[in-house]
C-alpha cells in the first residue's frame, strides 16, 4: 500500500487537525500502533496513537486550542503521556521514547528518543508500524521490520531479541498469544521458544493484567486456540494450574474416560459460535473444574465424577478471588451455571416430570436460557447418532421448560406466604420449625401438590403444622 492509498484510510478531519498542530510546533509527528495494523487487516479502529518526536504533551495541548469548546484533553504528567477526546474521537499522545527495565519490574525507566528508539520498544512488528502525519510527508509508512510483509503471511514476532522483548515486559508474552488468538497468526518459531524459555518471567505481573489478557483470549472466535498456545509454551500451568490439571487420560481395564482439558475447549468453542457473553464463556470454561477432584475408579461402571458440579461450583469464588476476578453478580452467575449444569443432562436422560422442570426453573430463574445453552454446548460426541438424539432431548425439555413456565411462573419465584407470615400466623419465633414450614411450602409448589396460590399455601401450612405438633391458632 503506497503514500496515496493510506492517505484514503486518513480522510477523518482530526488528522489534519494533528498534522497542522505538529506542524505549528515544529515536530514529527505519527500514528502508530494498532490503528496502523488494522488499516492493512481492513478492520475498524477507533482508539488512535500518535507518537511525537518531541513533546506529546505540547501538541496534545495546543489540538485543543485548535479543535475549540468540543475538544477536553486530560494530561498525564507522571507517564507523559495526553488524551484528547473530541466528539466521539479519542486520540492518545505521547513523545518518542526509548525504554530500559530492572530484572524485577516490568515499569520501564523511559527518556526521550527518536521515532526509530520508538519503534524498537514496540511489542511485535505488526504494531511496529508508522505513518508520518505532518503535511510534507502525510501518508508516508515508515515500517523498519517489514511489519506489512508479516501481516500478510499472518506472523507474529518481535522487532529486536524476543528474550529481551519478553524479560523486559513479560505481559507481551500474554499479548503474543492473544493476537495469534484474535487473529489467528502463527507465532514464529524463534518467538514462541522465547515464550517458553521466559514463561516464567509471567509471575511479576499482576493477576488484574493477566486476567485482562485471558478475558480477551477467552472473547475470540475461537478461544481453544488460545488456551492450547498458553498450555504448549508452559503459561498456562503457571497463571491457571487448576484448568492445566484438567489434562490427560488415565486407562483402567481398558477403560479410558475423555481428556477433559480438551473437552472443555471444545465446549468452550462450541458456546462461542452462539454468544458473545463473557461469563457465560467462562461457565464452560469452568463448568468441569471440579472433576479432578472428584475421579474414581468403580467396578464394573468404571471412572465416574459424581458430584463434580458440585465441588466447582463451591470452587468458583476461591477460584475468582485468588485470579483477581468480580466477587459480585458475575461470580455468582458463573456458579450457579457450573452447579446446575448437569440437571438439564439428567432430565433430558429420564422422563420429563414437571416437578423436575418446577424444580430447574426455579433454581435457574433467569438464567435458564443461558444454562440450557452451556448444556448443549456441553454434548461433544463424536457419535453423531448419540450427539443428535442428545440435542433432540433437549429440545424436548426446552419445549416443557416454555410450557410450565407460561402455566406456573415459576422463574425467581417467591412462594406466597414468607417467613415472617409464617411466624405472624403460628405465634413462632425464628427457629427450625419455621424453616421447616417453608420448604415444605416451596416443596409443595415445585412438586405441584398445591397451585403457587395464597389461599391453597395457607390450607397447606395449617395442615402441615398441625402434623408438626404445634399449635395452629392464628391471629384474629
Amino acid at each position: 500500500m503506497n503514500k496515496e492509498e493510506l492517505k484514503t484510510y486518513l480522510t477523518d478531519p482530526i488528522f489534519q487537525q494533528i498534522a497542522d498542530t505538529a506542524d505549528a510546533c515544529k515536530v514529527e509527528c505519527y500514528v502508530v500502533g494498532g490503528y496502523v495494523r488494522d488499516i492493512f487487516l481492513n478492520r475498524p479502529s477507533k482508539d488512535i496513537d500518535v507518537v511525537v518526536v518531541g513533546s506529546g504533551i505540547e501538541v496534545a495541548q495546543n489540538l485543543g486550542k485548535r479543535l475549540g469548546k468540543g475538544a477536553k484533553v486530560t494530561i498525564f504528567k507522571n507517564f507523559g503521556t495526553a488524551q484528547v477526546k473530541y466528539k466521539k474521537t479519542e486520540i492518545e499522545f505521547v513523545g518518542a521514547r526509548k525504554e530500559s527495565y530492572q530484572r524485577d519490574s516490568r515499569k520501564p525507566i523511559v527518556e526521550d528518543g527518536t521515532l526509530e528508539e520508538d519503534q524498537n520498544r514496540r511489542d511485535f512488528t505488526i504494531n511496529a508500524m508508522a505513518i508520518c502525519l505532518n503535511k510534507d510527508r502525510f501518508g508516508e509508512l515508515v515500517d523498519p521490520f517489514n511489519g506489512v510483509q508479516d501481516l500478510k503471511e499472518g506472523i507474529l514476532r518481535t522487532p529486536l531479541d524476543p528474550d529481551v522483548t519478553f524479560s523486559d515486559d513479560p505481559l507481551r508474552m500474554m499479548r503474543c498469544i492473544r493476537f495469534a488468538t484474535q487473529l489467528k497468526f502463527y507465532i514464529d518459531d524463534e518467538t514462541s521458544a522465547s515464550i517458553t524459555r521466559n514463561a516464567e518471567r509471567i509471575q511479576i505481573i499482576s493477576k488484574e493484567r493477566i486476567i485482562e489478557e485471558l478475558n480477551k483470549i477467552l472473547a475470540a472466535p475461537v478461544p481453544s486456540l488460545g488456551f492450547v498456545l498458553l498450555d504448549q509454551c508452559g503459561l498456562l500451568n503457571l497463571i491457571f494450574p487448576e484448568f492445566a490439571n484438567l489434562q490427560g487420560v488415565e486407562v483402567r481395564n481398558n477403560k479410558a474416560h475423555k481428556d477433559i482439558f480438551y473437552h472443555t475447549l471444545e465446549v468452550v468453542d462450541n458456546i462461542a459460535k452462539t454468544t458473545d457473553n463473557l461469563w457465560l464463556r467462562w461457565a464452560a470454561l469452568l463448568h468441569d473444574i471440579g472433576k479432578p477432584a472428584t475421579k474414581r475408579w468403580e467396578h464394573p461402571a468404571g471412572w465416574t465424577f459424581k458430584n463434580h458440579n458440585y465441588i466447582g461450583e463451591n470452587m468458583i469464588p476461591s477460584l475468582f478471588r485468588q485470579m483477581k476476578m468480580p466477587q459480585n453478580e458475575k461470580m455468582k452467575y458463573v456458579q450457579k451455571l457450573v452447579g446446575l449444569h448437569m440437571r438439564p443432562i439428567a432430565i433430558a436422560n429420564e422422563t420429563v416430570t414437571d416437578s423436575a422442570v418446577r424444580r430447574l426453573l426455579f433454581e435457574a430463574g433467569d438464567d435458564i436460557d443461558d444454562l440450557m445453552q452451556l448444556c448443549e454446548a456441553d454434548i461433544t460426541s463424536k457419535n453423531q447418532e448419540r450427539k443428535k438424539r442428545f440435542l433432540d432431548n433437549f429440545q424436548f425439555v426446552r419445549q416443557r421448560l416454555h410450557e410450565i413456565e407460561e402455566k406456573d411462573h415459576l422463574r425467581n419465584f417467591q412462594p406466597p406466604i414468607d417467613g415472617r407470615t409464617i411466624m405472624e400466623l403460628f405465634h413462632l419465633s425464628p427457629g427450625k420449625e419455621v424453616g421447616a414450614l417453608k420448604s415444605s411450602l416451596k416443596d409443595a409448589i415445585l412438586d405441584g401438590v398445591i397451585p403457587n396460590e395464597y389461599d391453597a399455601a395457607y390450607r397447606f401450612l395449617q395442615e402441615r403444622a398441625k402434623k408438626m405438633g404445634f399449635s395452629i391458632q392464628t391471629k384474629e
